[in-house]
């Protein structure tokens, strides 16, 4: 039992790929939760895969809700998403100076209009990367 889980385990992490880029990438969140699922996880360790491969680049993590909601609460818990986010992309050995974060709440969103789908869209962390001048 041991050497199959062994097995699963380096199969799923064979699944996880470096983006072709980082600016735009969104890590999707459930109504009311800034708890990372799988597929946010995976999108997150990609993410940090790039970032590892390309050491001049930092992001800013930009957390969203959907239109419901207080703008406070929403704006805490926007914060909550992009520093979930961050913790995930650290924890892959990425420097915690590379990595910002800000909230938006539901005041930004990036979907317009209203409904469960635009709803669900609407509620991620989006990711903004910048380049620095390399270092000589």
């Amino acid at each position: 039992m041991k050497k199959l889980l062994i097995f699963v385990a380096l199969g799923l992490g064979a699944c996880v790929n470096a983006p072709q880029k980082l600016d735009g990438q969104q890590a999707f969140f459930a109504f009311d939760s800034a708890e990372i699922s799988d597929d946010a996880r995976d999108n997150l360790k990609g993410q940090a895969l790039y970032m590892k491969k390309n050491p001049n680049v930092n992001i800013t993590l930009q957390g969203r809700c959907d239109e419901r909601g207080s703008t406070d609460y929403n704006l805490a818990l926007g914060a909550l998403r992009a520093g979930n986010a961050a913790h995930v992309i650290m924890r892959e050995g990425i420097e915690s100076e590379r990595v910002k974060t800000i909230s938006y709440g539901k005041e930004n969103p990036i979907y317009p209009g209203t409904g469960e789908k635009v709803w669900a869209l609407n509620r991620n962390t989006t990711t903004v990367a910048t380049e620095t001048p390399a270092q000589e």
